[in-house]
Order: C-alpha cells, then sequence, then structure tokens
C-alpha cells in the first residue's frame, strides 16, 4: 500500500510537463493495483488472525499420592532400597507422553507389587530388561544380544568361574498366544550351533502341552508368566521392587522398534482409520506393530 501511494504522489511534484503527465499515466495503474494488494493482504492477516485461537495453558498433571494406599512396608523397603531418593510416594513417570493417544499413554496407577498386570503394562524391551535384572541378581554376568522382539537370542549367561557363555536366555513378551513347540525347537538350534545344554526360555504367556513336552526332554527350562513371577516372589522385597522400578522405567508402555532400537510412534492406517505402532525413522525404516488396547 505505501508503494502505491508513493507511484500516485509522487507524479504530482514533477511538474506540468509532458515528461511529467506520461509519467503520471504509466505509474497509476500498477499504483491502483499495488493499493489493491496490499489492502488484501492486511484483510487476510486480521481474518486468519481471527481463526487462530490463543492456546490455553496446560495444567500439570496431578500425580496420585502411593501414600494414602500403598503397604506401610512397601514404601519402607523402597526406601531402604534407593535412600538417595529422598521420601518416596510415588514411582515418578519419566516418559514423555506428549505425542501419546488415551490409548497409548495409559491414565493409571502403577502397580506396586508383582503381579501378570505388570507384564501386561510393560513392552517387549522392559521385559527384557527386567530378566536380565533377574538373572543378574542370580549373579551372572549378562549379555544381551536382542535380535528382535520375535525372534533371536535375547540374553547370554556368563558365569565368574567358567570362560565362554554358561547358558542363554531367549525373552517372548507376548499376549493372548501361547509359545508353540516351533519357537522352542528353534531356541534348542541356537544353543545346539553354541555347544550349551543350558537354556531358559521366558515368556509372558504360556506354553502349549507340545512346547512344553520338548522343553522339558532337551534341557529346556520354560519359564511362563506364573513361574516368572513365582521366581520373582523368591527375590528380597529390595530386589522385587528393583524389578519393578525396571519395568516401570520411561517410555514403558510405548514399544520399541526391534530393527532400529528407538521407540515407536503412534500412527493411523488412512483406509482403515486403525491406530498401530511405527518406527518413527519411517521410511527409512518400515517396522511396524499393532496396538493393543489398554482397557
Amino acid at each position: 500500500m505505501a508503494l502505491g501511494a508513493v507511484l500516485l504522489v509522487v507524479p504530482a511534484f514533477m511538474g506540468n510537463s509532458a515528461i511529467a503527465g506520461a509519467f503520471a499515466t504509466g505509474v497509476r495503474i500498477p499504483a491502483v493495483f499495488a493499493l489493491l494488494v496490499g489492502a488484501c493482504l492486511i484483510a487476510f492477516h486480521f481474518a486468519l488472525r481471527a481463526r487462530v485461537k490463543p492456546q490455553q495453558p496446560v495444567a500439570p498433571r496431578q500425580e496420585p499420592d502411593w501414600t494414602s494406599w500403598a503397604p506401610p512396608e512397601t514404601l519402607a523397603a523402597l526406601q531402604r532400597a534407593i535412600p538417595q531418593a529422598g521420601p518416596i510416594s510415588a514411582f515418578p513417570d519419566t516418559g514423555d507422553t506428549g505425542a501419546a493417544s488415551l490409548e497409548a499413554a495409559p491414565q493409571r496407577r502403577r502397580e506396586i507389587a508383582w503381579g501378570q498386570k505388570v507384564f501386561d503394562d510393560i513392552e517387549w524391551r522392559r521385559f527384557e530388561a527386567v530378566c536380565e535384572k533377574l538373572f543378574g541378581q542370580a549373579g551372572f554376568e549378562t549379555r544381551t544380544q536382542s535380535h528382535g522382539a520375535d525372534g533371536g537370542v535375547d540374553i547370554w549367561l556368563h558365569s565368574k568361574h567358567a570362560q565362554g557363555p554358561a547358558a542363554v536366555v531367549q525373552c517372548k513378551h507376548w499376549s493372548g498366544r501361547q509359545v508353540g513347540v516351533k519357537e522352542v525347537r528353534e531356541f534348542l538350534g541356537v544353543m545346539t550351533a553354541h555347544g550349551l545344554k543350558r537354556g531358559t526360555y521366558a515368556t509372558t504367556s504360556t506354553f502349549t502341552a507340545d512346547a512344553a513336552k520338548f522343553a522339558r526332554e532337551n534341557g529346556i527350562n520354560a519359564l511362563d508368566g506364573a513361574r516368572l513371577l513365582a521366581l520373582v516372589g523368591k527375590r528380597s522385597p529390595e530386589q522385587q521392587l528393583e524389578l519393578l522400578q525396571i519395568a516401570y522405567e520411561g517410555e514403558y508402555w510405548r514399544p520399541t522398534c526391534a530393527s532400529c532400537g528407538t521407540k515407536m510412534v503412534e500412527r493411523e492406517a488412512r483406509k482403515t482409520a486403525s491406530r498401530f505402532w511405527g518406527c518413527a525413522q519411517y521410511p527409512r525404516c518400515k517396522s511396524m506393530l499393532p496396538m493393543r488396547s489398554l482397557a
């Protein structure tokens, strides 16, 4: 608009010569065009400001006071286990749930005692971390070599008195699906390839009858969800709480990409509008996982 005003005003100061008249005639149309464009831009600016509402400040989420319902002996044991943490009333939520939906970010209390609910809450990588710490508490030196959420050796167990791995552990975080004889047979193949006679197959689910029989016949310790919980129950209160903290560490509910090792993000299918977990490195990595309902 300023440009258009200048083009209209300047010819008035150039006198009444033929050159001034020709200049005034030549710049009249560009000047009017500039004024119209400026007016449209200003109108568009104010219309856009009227549509965009200022963001309302988000009130901080109130953490539940666990001291009102957690057993005093549990909180006391946790305080003894982690004395540097100060007074403890809850497990802090260290995960960033800003990009998660209500289905992905569970708005509920974490468990304060071990049970099947803990296995249901956490993702497969957290389950591996719990198993690694569980065997570490038994005196083994553990080394992880995860080959994905559904296959490969996960944890090597090393003894202080022997050279090389003494045993191997396969972790399988499954919900609503039993571990079959096919998976256990593949695990036996891994043991045989490394000359190992000891192996443990740990799962949050259960084993089929054939898989359990095959494991017994081939020296494989088949740990289903119930047996794992029984094993955790034999640990000291401090050790159990240490395992519980590992289970609920960080974004425990958000699955980890088996290919990249990064946390996956929530995505929506274009055709069906169904939600699923996709790798954050897409399109470089196209790994996907179904999204479990947490209701």
